[in-house]
């Protein structure tokens, strides 16, 4: 057992425990129950939840959430419209969230998934430098879908 300092008290049985703790107004905190013998320390409960709480928070907004982006293509995109839609899913890259590029196949077109896959190849060559590809290209019903993940800075 431990006490509010963090020196320790030594192995004792549960009710000596009890006592210290009732003594000194403090509560009995199982800190590593899979321990042997399970350590336990006499602190103020409420002050402890605080702590691990304010921990929490701090993790939390460290944390950088990654969201979902989605550019769709069509297999007879034009040049410009082509380079429009890499340099957005390069801006959405570059401020670390993941990109979902999905080609819808129209008509007939269907007939022919190699070239939206050719074309899913040629996007993800030319937002190479702010992501790599994550899954992929693969067919889904009249859809081509492929994850593209930011580099690691």
């Amino acid at each position: 057992m431990l006490d509010e300092n963090g020196e320790q008290l030594g192995i004792m049985d549960l009710d000596s425990a009890k006592k210290y703790a009732y003594d000194r107004d403090l509560d009995i905190v199982l800190i590593a129950p899979q321990a042997k013998p399970p350590v336990c320390r006499a602190m103020d409960y409420g002050k402890f939840r605080y702590e691990q709480d304010k921990k929490e928070r701090e993790a939390k907004k460290k944390q950088q959430i990654v969201e979902l982006k989605e550019v769709q293509l069509s297999c007879r995109i034009d040049k410009h419209d082509f380079d429009t839609k890499a340099g957005r899913a390069k801006k959405f890259l570059d401020s670390g969230n993941k990109v979902r590029v999905s080609l819808r196949f129209k008509g007939r077109e269907i007939a022919h998934p190699e070239i939206g896959e050719e074309m899913l190849e040629r996007f993800a060559e030319a937002v190479s430098e702010s992501g790599s590809v994550e899954k992929k290209p693969k067919l889904e019903g009249r859809q081509m879908i492929m994850f593209i993940a930011p580099l690691k800075k």
